[in-house]
């Protein structure tokens, strides 16, 4: 067996320094060292969305990451969303409980990540833009229509606390780290 590595990351807004396995994945050390475990493991190949976070600004499946990789890095995952430490549900989390979304809950952290990403990125998106956004996410319970449904109240409701309306912003996240809806429709 291999000696652990530390590990020294920004998770949530906090300082964080755990000790992983060269093999663990991002998403072993989240759930397992840092009991970060709102992020879900469901496929482990990347494949179903249930574990995106977003490091260093770019959403991404944190199956398909190794932990060591993260060294030095800015993590966020669904716990880091609530605001004014973690008093209140940030206006996308409250607008996945309004809409439904949530049903069965598995899916959901992930959505959530996808989701903040896409309206960090593109704060008025279009339908087809939240569609291409979650493209990445899939949903067992079928909630399609809640969630985009959740996303489009989100990008209202944001919009509605600027005095000023918000314009298309430089993207905070990589763009080419987002779904795209045409390689994988939902």
């Amino acid at each position: 067996m291999t000696e652990p590595v530390a590990i020294a990351a920004h998770v949530n807004g906090r300082d964080r320094t755990f000790a992983v396995q060269p093999h663990d994945t991002l998403l072993d050390a989240l759930r397992d060292d840092l009991g970060l475990t709102g992020t879900k493991e469901c496929c482990l190949v990347g494949e179903c969305g249930a574990c995106t976070v977003i490091v260093d600004g770019r959403s991404l499946d944190s199956c398909l990451m190794l932990a060591v990789e993260a060294d030095g890095a800015s993590i966020q995952t669904v716990e880091g969303l609530a605001e004014e430490a973690g008093r209140s549900l940030s206006v996308l989390q409250q607008a996945f409980l309004d809409t439904g979304a949530a049903q069965c809950g598995f899916c959901i952290p992930g959505q959530l990540m996808s989701a903040h990403a896409l309206l960090e990125l593109t704060p008025h998106p279009t339908r087809a833009e939240i569609e291409e956004g979650l493209a990445g996410n899939l949903c067992r319970c079928a909630g399609y229509e809640q969630i985009i449904e959740a996303v489009q109240r989100a990008a209202e409701q944001r919009a509605d606390r600027v005095a000023e309306p918000m314009s298309r912003r430089e993207p905070s996240v990589d763009v080419a780290s987002l779904p795209d809806a045409r390689v994988a429709p939902q």
